[in-house]
């Protein structure tokens, strides 16, 4: 065995030794790669994704000068040393590594800007953040943006196998094997991230004698309790909740109790999730089943009057509810159109008969004289008009209640018109 932790060890050496990532295998990636061509780029994805390793690779396959550095630990000077060093030996064709290149604030990343745009060096940055919230645009746009994905199951197995075979880098001199079961629940355990199964796999192999055959009992034990990947305020935050938001418009209550568990566990704020199901309650919901907003404003109460963890519980009912009522944002999109209409042609003069007649300067201007009192008629419909130019915003669905609300308005609306006349 080598040194350094199997991780380090195991990395790709080329293109082909990449695994589980085969959108962008199979995308122009490679012959960018090999023809030179790639250019600077932002490696963004989750822990163990393999953004380093793929940094190493492109260095690598293109021979160049590889530096690494570490946002965290850099600062301008360090910063400076690198990118002079590059310009007067521009020979070397350096590629220069920075990892959680999000950490960089706006002047360093301001300070890479000439040497990128001159390709004095060859930029990767990684990052595991959102690059669209933490790298400047100037730097954005001279980048080619590489969204990486969390390793399937299948993926870390195969890199298990590989490890555990490869007697040069890997664990293939100690002889131990493990069955599919073990190896399925590390990969399980670990959620995409390879360094964390290369990690257990090291641990269970270094204290297992050589040539043990590891069951699944043992290799449990050296597994640590499941951690979940929840950032507050940062992109899973915002990627999770927006998957319960959609899960529930989608009529999908399993999906949506899902992300409520893995926010919940994650730490995420009970009354946030609540604040999202009163929107969702009006935006979603609507008039298909009004009782939604009256739960979700009772989950809310709930949340604020017990917290945790005997909120979860209302809120499990509210979103189990919210997923299996019918749907409608009729009045989502009626707003909408009314608040476009406003914006374009601006406020229109409220009609005479419609002004408010109180004190003596109204009434000698007439307000109100020729309104209409619509409990003076029949089921409360005069025929008067409420705006000087009406228009027509609401348009009702034939779902869930809003059906029966659709029928009346049809209804009134004929009734309205026949009384015009």
């Amino acid at each position: 065995m080598g040194s350094g932790p199997l991780a380090v060890r195991m990395r790709p050496r080329n293109l082909d030794e990449i695994i589980g990532q085969d959108a962008l295998m199979q995308s122009p990636f490679i012959d960018l790669v090999r023809n030179q061509s790639l250019g600077s780029v932002i490696l963004y994805g989750p822990p163990g994704s393999g953004k380093t390793s793929i940094a190493e690779v492109i260095a690598n396959e293109e021979k160049r000068h590889f530096v690494k550095i570490n946002a965290v630990l850099s600062n301008v000077t360090e910063l400076r040393e690198i990118l002079k060093s590059a310009q007067c030996d521009p020979s070397e064709r350096t590629v220069l590594f920075i990892d959680e290149i999000h950490r960089f604030n706006k002047s360093q990343q301001d300070l890479l800007l000439p040497d990128v745009e001159m390709g004095t060096i060859q930029l990767i940055g990684a990052t595991t953040h959102n690059p669209g919230f933490y790298v400047i645009n100037p730097l954005l746009s001279r980048c080619r943006l590489i969204e990486l994905e969390p390793l399937s199951n299948e993926a870390i197995i195969t890199i298990l196998k590989n490890a555990l075979a490869d007697k040069e880098r890997g664990l293939g001199a100690m002889n131990c094997t493990l069955g599919g079961e073990a190896l399925t629940l590390i990969a399980e355990q670990c959620n995409g991230d390879s360094r964390k199964a290369l990690n257990v796999l090291e641990s269970i192999v270094l204290n297992t004698p050589t040539g043990t055959s590891v069951t699944v009992e043992r290799a449990g034990k050296f597994l640590f309790k499941q951690q979940i990947t929840y950032d507050a305020d940062e992109d899973e935050h915002y990627n999770t909740i927006s998957a319960y938001i959609k899960s529930i418009r989608g009529c999908d209550p399993d999906a949506a109790l899902y992300w409520l568990a893995v926010m919940l566990e994650g730490g995420e704020d009970p009354r946030f999730i609540a604040r999202r199901l009163l929107i969702i309650a009006s935006e979603d919901i609507g008039l298909a089943d009004s009782r939604a907003i009256l739960i979700a404003n009772a989950c809310f109460d709930a949340c604020e009057r017990l917290g945790l963890p005997e909120c979860r519980l209302s809120l499990a009912h509210t979103t189990v509810f919210c997923a299996l009522a019918p749907k409608s944002n009729s009045t989502y999109l009626a707003l909408g159109a009314a608040t476009a209409h406003v914006k374009k042609y601006g406020k229109e003069a409220v009609p005479i008969w419609l002004r408010d007649a109180h004190g003596t300067a109204s009434k000698k201007l007439q307000h109100g004289k020729y309104y209409q009192y619509s409990h003076d008629f029949d089921r409360n419909i005069s025929g008067q008009e409420y705006m000087l130019t009406p228009k027509t915003f609401y348009i009702p669905k034939e779902i869930g209640a809003e059906k029966i609300l659709a029928e009346r308005h049809k209804e009134l609306k004929a009734l309205r018109k026949k009384r015009e006349t």
